[in-house]
């Protein structure tokens, strides 16, 4: 590039057109994203932060042209296939995006994830278009990058990472506040998430786990890095300090909870809520103000002229366009291949008929406290049987059946698969056993069952459960194992199609005995009929 390149002139020079096509596009792309994500984080709090993103996005660009450092790519074949493979990979994520939504649905946290990642990589390459040297839109640096990671942050983390992560942030302040009590001399013993005190229990629930803080706080420590520390060492430390901080102040928020409740305070309601709210408040305060005292930011000067024939290279806007484009038809394609819900419209089911209130040589119990999980669950449709029969010395048969319902749209898939065993039973004392098949199919004769998620968990006495349970979306169980292999996704997706909004259930199922002393029972047989008329 010779210096006539780069000279400038006035900045009334307009950009061309090529250049303002690329913003719009990922202007759309950036409103698409918010508009299929705004259900999730208006009902999600984990995701609150998520609304600001679009507003922090445009400050950030903003700030990276103002006051960033002026970094621009210099043109030349290796530019060009770093947009080139930037591009194919996001092409890539929709793709995937699109064949996960055949059997997750478009509102799973997995696709949502991978839309994020799909969105993140169109912006990097077109951060790499206008941070062309022979362009100067907006430079390639640190806070630009901030700005599109940002994206990738508003999205719900995947089932089994979040499932994972919240368990041992439950187990982490569980353990840390029963060693603190322990250390001010309060009695106290741990069952699970349970802290057992001397006069009533307390439990480290998934809400009071860390996890929205933790999110929260690591998104503001790179936000607050990126808007106003100019130093690498000072946004390491921001950047590094936020998930400790998370981690720090909700331990403080659980302790003084737990000594509330020692006390004999009611800490539901009011006082949960209120800590929840202060230590967010709290925490985002002491990162700002560190992020204030790391400011490195300097006067800004004047911004410089364009440049006197600024141009868009050639071959990255071709790359573009071409990944636009195929982009765009896959996502025709995809809209194309839905077909509307099974049973869209219809009234809620009466799920008594599901689960049999008598039974010979059964006891029946039904527990009337399900609807303190309403809130949580987002549904008010909950029932759930226990069966008991004596065998003799000393011996029983417990056979529990557990249905949730959700009308279309009343839920994301990723919420309502959020709440699986696996996430919830650990938190109430039972712990995960080995299992040897985890897809066990029932086996019934004359009786066509999906494969079900089989686990076993024991608590603390010794008392084991065996526990099946199936997520049904739309009329069908959605499959935890297909998602690992690709051909099978593409196959789910031309049979079902890409998008149906449709009703969901949870069923969960749960004995002290293994399946093949249960298979047997005709009472067993008459429920597991029963079920499949929702899509068992």
């Amino acid at each position: 590039m010779t210096p006539a390149d780069i000279t400038p002139t006035p900045a009334s020079a307009r950009l061309p057109a090529g250049a303002v096509a690329v913003i719009t596009v990922l202007f759309g792309l950036m409103v698409a994203f918010s508009w299929l994500l705004w259900p999730e984080w208006r009902t999600n709090p984990d995701l609150s932060h998520a609304f600001f993103v679009p507003v922090i996005f445009l400050l950030l660009v903003w700030e990276s042209h103002r006051h960033g450092t002026r970094r621009w790519v210099p043109p030349g074949r290796l530019a060009a296939l770093a947009v080139a493979a930037t591009l194919a990979l996001g092409f890539a994520f929709f793709a995937l995006a699109g064949l996960f939504a055949a059997t997750l649905a478009w509102t799973h946290a997995m696709v949502c994830m991978l839309l994020a990642l799909a969105l993140g990589s169109f912006l990097l390459a077109g951060l790499l278009i206008l941070a062309d040297a022979r362009l100067q839109v907006v430079p390639f640096n640190w806070i630009s990058l901030t700005a599109i990671l940002l994206w990738v942050l508003a999205a719900p983390l995947p089932d089994g990472t979040y499932a994972r992560l919240t368990l041992g942030l439950q187990q982490w302040v569980t353990g840390s506040v029963l060693q603190a009590l322990h250390l001010l001399g309060v009695p106290a013993r741990q069952h699970g998430n349970l802290i057992e005190l001397a006069t009533t229990t307390v439990g480290v629930e998934e809400a009071c786990s860390g996890i929205r803080s933790l999110l929260s706080c690591v998104f503001a420590g790179f936000f607050f890095a990126g808007w106003l520390v100019r130093r690498p060492a000072g946004r390491f430390v921001l950047i590094a300090t936020a998930p400790l901080l998370a981690l720090g102040m909700n331990f403080l928020r659980s302790l003084t909870l737990t000594l509330m409740a020692n006390a004999g305070k009611d800490i539901t309601g009011f006082w949960h809520d209120a800590t929840g709210f202060a230590i967010l408040a709290v925490t985002a305060a002491i990162l700002a103000g560190l992020a204030i005292l790391l400011e490195t930011k300097e006067t800004a000067p004047a911004p410089p002229d364009r440049l006197a024939t600024p141009v868009v290279p050639r071959w990255p806007l071709r790359f573009f366009w071409i990944a636009s484009a195929a982009t765009l038809a896959l996502g025709v394609f995809y809209a194309a291949s839905a077909r509307p819900a099974n049973r869209q419209g219809v009234t809620p089911p009466d799920l008594e008929t599901l689960l049999p209130l008598h039974a010979d040589e059964w006891e029946v119990r039904s527990p009337n406290d399900l609807y303190q999980f309403a809130d949580i669950l987002q549904t008010s449709h909950l029932l759930e049987r226990t069966y008991l029969r004596p065998n003799g010395a000393g011996q029983f048969t417990q056979f529990t059946v557990y249905v949730a319902y959700w009308a279309p749209g009343q839920a994301s898939v990723s919420r309502v698969a959020s709440h699986t065993p696996d996430a919830c039973w650990p938190g109430s004392g039972w712990a995960a056993q080995p299992v040897a098949d985890a897809h066990e199919i029932p086996a019934l004769a004359g009786l066509s069952i999906s494969a079900g998620e089989h686990r076993i968990f024991k608590n603390s006495t010794g008392f084991a459960q065996h526990v099946w349970f199936w997520h049904i979306y739309d009329g069908h169980v959605i499959s935890y194992r297909d998602p690992y292999s690709i051909p099978a996704l593409f196959q789910i997706a031309l049979h079902y199609g890409f998008r149906r909004p449709g009703e969901q259930f949870f069923v969960r199922l749960s004995s002290n005995r293994p399946w093949a002393e249960l298979q047997h029972e005709p009472l067993v047989r008459e429920i597991l009929t029963n079920l499949t008329r929702v899509g068992l």
